[in-house]
């Protein structure tokens, strides 16, 4: 059995794959970028183990040995579903892993453009406020979360954990489900129109398809209140970059907080590389599912669905 790990540095240097060597050799590359990359490492794999490498008929037909790939995540749009199957390839990811630290995370977004934590905590470190002679500042309005309407889009696990977190600090939690199938009956399912113009806070959590692909884009935005907060957590595309951008530099909305882009890393190319001010917009590097703990259980994840597989047991897959 022969497994090929094509971006072993996804799941961070600091946390061991070594468990993958209980089903035999294993060989790993730090990343692996583009379909030639790939297919000339996986040519005589078993099992694939990958994140963001193209897994589709250019990268795979010329692997006649795969009956396995494992996302090091739970997204798959990466893959071809329909030709993994033709071939017989199971295609499994992890669930849940991040829900804790992708909720923690939105939270934090939404508590430091809220309170405009950029703005003091560079206010003290540039020796103004030592240089005053009062006990206070509050130069810049900043606002408490309690009393707010938030709005969520994606109802699943990571949104359900932000709207208890949202109830918590005295929220009104609204949400969207853009497939029009969630059975949530916790917190009032609402239109698009009613959840971009009453959210004080919106924040995404749902997939990357067809539906959810620029579904805040500038006619979107200008729905939105002139206070709210953009939060998203999802997928890049989910957002239309160049759109936010032109909202936020004319004022259309408050701030943004991003951990994900439509092309990733942030690109000079993008606008919002542009926007200096982190009280308006906030950028964090695709990492608001990279904990320690939730890394080192994705890892573990993966065991167990190669295990499963091994087994004979349907864990996780995604194109059964």
């Amino acid at each position: 059995m022969k497994i090929v790990l094509l971006e072993r540095n996804s799941a961070g240097v600091d946390i061991s794959v070594d468990c993958f060597q209980d089903f035999g050799e294993v060989i790993s590359y730090a990343n692996t970028v583009g379909i030639d990359q790939v297919a000339e490492r996986i040519a005589d794999a078993d099992i694939i183990v990958c994140n963001k490498s193209p897994m589709c008929e250019e990268s795979l037909k010329d692997a006649p040995k795969v009956k396995l790939i494992c996302e090091l995540a739970t997204g798959f749009d990466n893959c071809d579903l329909a030709y993994c199957k033709s071939r017989g390839i199971q295609v499994r990811n992890v669930v849940d892993y991040s829900t804790g630290m992708v909720a923690q995370h939105t939270i934090a977004l939404a508590l430091a453009l809220s309170q405009k934590l950029p703005h003091y905590d560079a206010y003290v470190k540039s020796g103004a406020y030592s240089a005053q002679d009062r006990f206070s500042n509050f130069d810049i309005p900043f606002y408490e979360l309690e009393g707010k309407t938030w709005g969520i889009v994606g109802m699943g696990n990571i949104g359900k954990r932000v709207a208890k977190l949202a109830t918590a600090f005295g929220c009104k939690v609204i949400f969207h489900s853009v497939t029009g199938k969630s059975t949530c009956t916790d917190y009032p399912n609402v239109s698009k129109e009613q959840l971009l113009s009453e959210s004080d806070i919106l924040s995404l959590h749902c997939p990357l398809s067809d539906l959810s692909r620029n579904f805040i884009d500038r006619d979107a935005l200008r729905k939105m209140k002139k206070s709210a907060i953009l939060i998203n957590v999802a997928r890049g595309p989910v957002v239309n970059n160049p759109d936010l951008y032109d909202a936020l530099m004319a004022e259309e909305i408050q701030a943004a907080g991003l951990d994900v882009l439509e092309r990733e890393p942030l690109e000079e190319s993008n606008p919002l590389s542009k926007i200096k001010d982190s009280n308006r917009l906030i950028i964090t590097p695709h990492l608001a599912w990279a904990s320690v703990e939730a890394r080192t259980r994705c890892v573990k994840g993966v065991y167990d669905n190669i295990q499963a597989f091994l087994r004979g047991e349907n864990r996780n897959v995604v194109n059964p």
